[in-house]
């Protein structure tokens, strides 16, 4: 027997009854998920204005004075899994120094070479996590975006087959 129709007999056991309870079950704790991801977005945003350079959680990290499982460092960027992954391989890139980059939306011109150093760092992480079938970079932008943490990062996800639309 092969993966697939074993995968196939697993899923769709019960004459196919299981695989649309799952996908209710599925449903439903991806709204859970995403209303808690939300309520953290609009409670960070409340907390503390997205131009502001307010330290976070990941200054702390930064210092060490929070623990991380580190996968990359260098002098301008550090790489660490994130404690509530979304995927097999979640990791968050960002900027040793936030430098007034508090979202993508703050932006500007100085900016460039960071923002391209955390897009080839990802790509650099990714190939180190063995993710050569591809992946997804994602960056929260502001309260709508799902922005938790007013410090730049990207989120690099992998290890198993995306889906679109993602959001």
């Amino acid at each position: 027997m092969s993966n697939e129709n074993e995968n196939n007999n697993i899923s769709s056991g019960s004459g196919g009854r299981g695989n649309s309870r799952l996908a209710v079950l599925t449903s439903h704790l991806s709204t859970v998920v995403m209303a808690s991801e939300k309520e953290a977005a609009l409670a960070a945003a409340a907390a503390a204005p997205s131009d502001s350079d307010t330290p976070t959680i990941f200054d702390k990290i930064i210092k060490k004075e929070i623990p991380s499982k580190v996968v990359y460092e260098d002098d301008k960027v550090l790489a660490f899994r994130d404690i509530n992954p979304q995927a097999p391989t979640h990791i968050l890139i960002i900027p040793k120094v936030k430098d007034g980059l508090t979202g993508l939306s703050k932006a500007e011109e100085r900016h460039c070479d960071i923002l391209g150093w955390l897009l080839y760092t990802a790509k650099l992480v990714a190939k180190q996590e063995g993710l050569e079938d591809g992946f997804r970079i994602v960056i929260n932008d502001g309260p709508s975006g799902c922005q938790s943490v007013y410090h730049i990062h990207v989120h690099l996800l992998g290890g198993r087959q995306m889906n679109w639309p993602p959001g």
